[in-house]
């Protein structure tokens, strides 16, 4: 991906100014392949960064490339929506400031919806006193719901469920308790694990633990479209220029893909991880993203 040279921290200009230079234009062009598809993209990521004073010291080339991986996905980066974040972080390996590519759970909920293979696709909360049973077996959940949503929304939660059901009627179901996703945070999270106030984990446990369950499910037993096996592939990367990933946040594992680890580890280990988790750290910006 041809991007403009690199400038000192002191010659860097606004991202509006890079993203609009020819080069750059030429590029997104070259890559959508429409010119008015190319100007909405423009103006949808020069917002996001306009609205996250991080993300306008990051380095343009990452910012531009996770959101064009985000665009071929048809996902839109508004926190709003909530189907992919643009998230500020700090290479200190390489001295610079980079984006990262972070999938949230609307957007697997989207990408699942949109390969017709879905009849149903869920992910909730289990609140105090809410779980009769859950059969690991048969893969059946018995709960009593809080009526009153207020009431719900402020009740602890306790675990998490998450299942779907294709249109051919094969369904699957998983449960996990909130200690178990603790656990899971803690060991694929340095950031978590360090608890020092600044992962999304901690911002907004409940929204990265129904990313987690979806990630799972869906990795694990789902129909993997073309477009969801990309978005995995791709998500918390770091995108470099020649479409390679630096994967962040998360312990370096050697030889080891998602298809190879157990329940507890599956497809929140990147691949041949090439920067230590340690050499990032998160750039608190607007607080919109999500870790898996």
């Amino acid at each position: 991906m041809a991007v403009a040279n690199s400038l000192t921290k002191a010659q860097k200009p606004k991202f509006t100014a890079v993203i609009n230079s020819d080069g750059y234009k030429r590029m997104i062009n070259n890559t959508l392949g429409d010119p008015k598809k190319a100007s909405r993209f423009v103006t949808a990521i020069t917002s996001a960064v306009s609205n996250n004073p991080a993300l306008q010291e990051c380095d343009a080339s990452t910012v531009v490339s996770a959101g064009l991986l985000g665009e071929g996905l048809n996902l839109s980066p508004s926190p709003q929506l909530g189907q992919y974040y643009l998230v500020p972080f700090n290479d200190r390996k390489n001295g610079r400031k980079v984006a990262q590519f972070q999938l949230g759970y609307k957007g697997y909920i989207q990408l699942a919806v949109r390969s017709g293979q879905y009849k149903k696709l869920n992910v909730l909360p289990i609140k105090q006193g809410e779980l009769i049973s859950f059969d690991p077996l048969e893969e059946e959940i018995k709960v009593q719901l809080i009526d009153d949503e207020v009431a719900r929304e402020n009740a602890e939660t306790i675990g998490y469920y998450a299942m779907f059901e294709y249109t051919n009627g094969f369904r699957k179901a998983i449960y996990w308790s909130k200690q178990k996703m603790e656990s899971h945070a803690e060991k694929y999270s340095m950031g978590y694990k360090a608890h020092k106030g600044y992962t999304f984990w901690e911002k907004d446990f409940d929204g990265m633990a129904c990313k987690t369950m979806l990630r799972q499910l869906i990795s694990k037993w789902g129909i993997m479209s073309i477009d969801m096996q990309t978005a995995v592939d791709n998500d918390m990367g770091v995108i470099r220029e020649d479409g390679s990933v630096d994967y962040i946040d998360a312990p370096a594992v050697e030889q080891q893909t998602s298809a190879d680890v157990s329940d507890n580890n599956a497809v929140d280990i990147p691949q041949e991880s090439n920067a230590p988790a340690d050499d990032f750290e998160t750039i608190m910006g607007d607080g919109n993203g999500f870790e898996s």
